[in-house]
């Protein structure tokens, strides 16, 4: 079986990836890999680009979702809500400003206050490769991406002959986690046919001091495509997704009942045309995400003062899209893709309370936001001789936003609608972004260096104009677009068994969209006041980077490290700015050898006292300072044949307490402890046995 070689990331790599290596060595094809591994690290494609293989056992372990899949790689953290659906950052950047994209395909959450962000809907163990772009350091993704984006990737198959593939994997770990996966392919030269599903589910866990912390989850996911190739240029694909998820949260009063995904794809691409085109990708999606929250299904109802009754909340999110590449050849020492992209995207909600929970499906939706993009994209590399490279793209977005509120929830009781002032009105904006990078090969082993310059100009989003409100008005839809400058330094050397990368960054941040809560606003009619959570424009900054260095000798012995830092400031408010991550570093040492493999892993953080109470971005806001830790685990493989393999390890050896700053405030929930923020798991064991036939 060979995979074909054109897909998102093989386009993507014609103009992106060059300076990384052939198109061929960048496209998503798996490859059998004897050696036993856990993943604990990501791969160095370039000056700003990492990858990840996600089918293989990933330590810490919970990579049951898309954002606790990323929880390795330097950079990233996540702010933990339960056991499943975490919120992802990137140097201190949430939300929108990290573009998530699966597999071509952009899927946005339903729920108000982030119960499922984007990557709540994946499924790690279903893709072939998780790629990270740092910075605006490319236009072609799709819009915002002001941090950087996320693709979380498969690779459409050609079969030579006829063929099947079978591939498992199942997990069991502490808290009664259980996992099971499956891809199996059939087929011959001329169609296939792909069906891939899983199952997870846990109890809930503790964290170190033994507390037990409302987590429970299950999640289901099946996709299945069909795929026909007319020649060995051409491949067309459609694939249908269905998913679905109950999970329990430990940082609010409601947890989610249901997570029902439905995703329809058609995707073309074909390659090696005659003449100036030399490939071409075409997608069109349709997906609904089904979200349902409530107070009582998962857990005990217990009236308080917040929720002094059964309520139950369900939005739903409505996404179509289309996309189309071209690469062309190079003509003199000039590479170009073009693109067009657009999307479409309605969000409507049904509430109910007290006795009407019971029959809240009969009840009609409310229809409250509307997103029209359209936008037009190009990406170029100039070659400056046989060592350098001048890599330029911009892109032009047309948004339409559409307020169809028309009253707005002003507080929690039944009685706290009020007229929305802006209902009925559209507003729409034209936005350019684009960037510029200087790339120079070092030497002839692979040694890179760039530096580079992008512009980001980010359009609000639903969680910034229709969840919150704005200092001067309850109101959030006047709210400006975003826009970044950043600088962006990357270095990538090879000195014999060792590896270095460096990627450093300076942003500027105009009319930044910081999200504050408990704001104090005067009640109309009155001069009594009470606190809101407002989306306000502020000014900021931020810099820092990640720094990494690999060593590995011929006998497998492996020592490895790395430091990510990220600082920021709100000059408006002349104080830190609010959900940075503190200094971290990763230490791990092992060995690795044909049949076998034992590693440690060190994850280290300094005290974080630069914080901003009760502000931050959509996945949530400052609790306050927090205080440093150390976690060590342990992990081995085994690889029985070429057909089996095994993995195990101990996460959080020392059953340490602690938190990620990030993360939001514990609740109070009956039958739990309340805890400062949502504590981390203690020591979890896990066991994970792969099979490919």
């Amino acid at each position: 079986m060979k995979h074909f070689p054109i897909s998102a990331a093989t386009l993507a790599a014609s103009i992106t990836y060059l300076n990384a290596a052939t198109a061929q060595d960048a496209s998503t094809a798996k490859t059998v890999d004897l050696d036993p591994l856990v993943v604990t690290t990501t791969e160095a494609l370039n000056t700003y680009t990492t990858r990840f293989d996600p089918t293989v056992a990933i330590q810490p372990l919970p990579a049951n979702d898309g954002a606790d899949s990323l929880r390795h790689v330097a950079g990233i953290n996540v702010s933990r809500k339960g056991g499943a659906n975490g919120d992802p950052t990137f140097r201190g950047m949430a939300g929108s400003r990290l573009n998530v994209v699966v597999d071509g395909v952009s899927t946005l959450g339903g729920c108000g206050n982030r119960m499922d962000p984007p990557t709540a809907y994946v499924f790690p163990s279903s893709f072939d490769q998780v790629t990270i772009l740092k910075g605006p350091q490319s236009v072609r993704h799709g819009p915002g991406a002001s941090a950087g984006s996320i693709l979380f990737e498969r690779a459409p198959t050609r079969l030579t002959s006829s063929d099947t593939q079978l591939e498992t994997q199942l997990v069991y770990a502490g808290h009664s986690r259980r996992d099971t996966s499956l891809n199996a392919l059939a087929g011959n030269e001329a169609l296939y046919a792909r069906i891939q599903g899983s199952w997870a589910e846990a109890n809930d866990y503790t964290d170190g001091s033994g507390n037990r912390v409302n987590s429970a989850y299950q999640r289901w996911n099946t996709q299945a495509t069909l795929g026909w190739t007319p020649s060995e240029n051409a491949a067309l694909e459609l694939s249908y997704g269905l998913s679905d998820a109950q999970a329990a949260y430990a940082d609010r009063s409601m947890d989610g009942d249901a997570y029902d995904r439905e995703t329809f794809t058609l995707r073309y691409a074909a390659d090696q045309f005659d003449g100036a085109l030399r490939s071409i990708e075409a997608i069109a999606y349709h997906n609904v995400a089904d979200h349902v929250m409530d107070n009582y299904s998962l857990r005990e109802f217990t009236p308080s003062m917040m929720m002094s009754m059964p309520m139950v909340s369900n939005p739903e999110r409505l996404t179509n899209g289309a996309s189309v590449t071209a690469v062309f050849d190079r003509w003199q020492d000039l590479d170009a893709l073009v693109g067009l992209d657009t999307q479409y995207n309605k969000h409507r909600t049904r509430n109910a309370m007290g006795m009407a929970v019971d029959s809240y499906s009969s009840l009609p939706y409310t229809d409250d936001a509307a997103f029209e993009q359209v936008g037009a994209f190009a990406e170029f590399n100039y070659h400056l001789g046989q060592n350098n490279t001048l890599a330029f793209g911009t892109r032009l977005d047309r948004w339409t936003a559409t307020d169809l509120r028309s009253t707005v929830q002003v507080g929690m009781g039944a009685n706290s609608r009020m007229a929305n002032p802006t209902a009925k009105q559209k507003r729409s904006d034209t936005l350019a972004s684009g960037y510029l990078r200087f790339e120079s090969d070092l030497d002839q082993n692979g040694g890179k260096a760039s530096i580079g310059i992008g512009r980001s100009v980010r359009f609000p989003d639903y969680w910034e104009l229709f969840s919150k409100e704005s200092p001067m008005s309850i109101s959030a839809f006047d709210t400006n677009p975003e826009r970044l400058t950043q600088i962006d330094l990357g270095y990538l050397a090879t000195y014999g068994d060792t590896t270095l990368t460096a990627s450093l960054f300076y942003a500027k941040h105009d009319d930044f969209i910081l999200i504050q809560s408990k704001y104090p606003k005067m009640m109309t009619g009155s001069s009594l006041s009470r606190m809101a959570t407002v989306a306000r424009n502020i000014e900021a900054t931020t810099y820092g980077g990640e720094f990494e260095a690999r060593y590995q000798n011929d006998k497998g012995w492996y020592l490895g490290g790395a430091l990510a830092y990220t600082r920021g400031t709100n000059y408006t408010d002349h104080s830190a700015l609010a959900q940075i991550s503190p200094l971290e570093l990763k230490l791990e040492t092992g060995i690795r050898r044909q049949n076998w493999s034992a590693g440690w892993l060190s994850r280290l953080t300094s005290n974080q006292d630069r914080f901003a109470l009760d502000q931050g971005n959509i996945a949530g806001q400052d609790a306050g300072p927090s205080e440093g830790f150390d976690v060590h685990s342990l992990h081995a493989s085994y690889r029985v044949s070429e057909n089996w393999s095994l993995a195990g390890g101990i996460d959080n050896l020392f059953d340490t307490t602690y938190a990620e700053h990030i993360t939001r405030s514990g609740a109070q929930i009956a039958g739990y402890p309340q805890t400062f923020r949502v504590n981390e798991p203690g020591r979890t064991a896990w066991l994970r046995l792969e099979t490919e036939f």
